[in-house]
């Protein structure tokens, strides 16, 4: 199994919690980002740089990912596109998307986008804080348990 992230959004705090995690359970991470990604050097860890544009780097995903993979994301429909082939979509606030909750989380996103586009400031998510980074941690945590290679 394989950790995929979607880099140019993801936290450096939660990265660095990652990359910890892929040396200590010999789990292999790509990070794919439309600009150099910073890695520690591993045979483990490698990056992918698309180019630029709007869902380049959500589409290398979902092409190169296989059921079973998890891949960490904000982004809403790549969690969508992630469930449907059989993967798993953790954010890095630690939420984990599923077929019970995507439906819903794609109708708030769709609801916001349409708030904004007509001149409604809804504002961001707050500051990533320790709970999120605990959530975070113990979600990867069970996902590694089941999934990750076994020494």
């Amino acid at each position: 199994m394989t950790i995929w992230i979607d880099a140019d959004a993801c936290p450096g705090v939660v990265k660095d919690i990652l990359f910890r995690a892929a040396e200590r359970t010999a789990t292999e991470l790509v990070l794919v980002a439309n600009q150099p990604v910073r890695t520690p050097p591993s045979k483990l860890i490698r990056s992918i740089q698309v180019s630029a544009g709007a869902d380049v780097a959500d589409n290398e995903i979902v092409r190169r990912m296989d059921a079973g993979d998890l891949v960490i994301t904000s982004d809403i429909p790549l969690a969508s596109d992630v469930i449907d082939k059989g993967g798993l979509a953790l954010s890095p606030r630690g939420e984990l998307f599923t077929r019970d909750n995507i439906r819903a989380r794609l109708n708030m996103r769709d609801f916001l986008d349409t708030l904004r586009g007509s001149g409604i400031q809804t504002g961001g998510p707050p500051a990533l804080n320790q709970q999120d980074r605990q959530q975070f941690a113990n979600q990867l945590d069970r996902w590694l348990a089941k999934y990750a290679p076994r020494s």
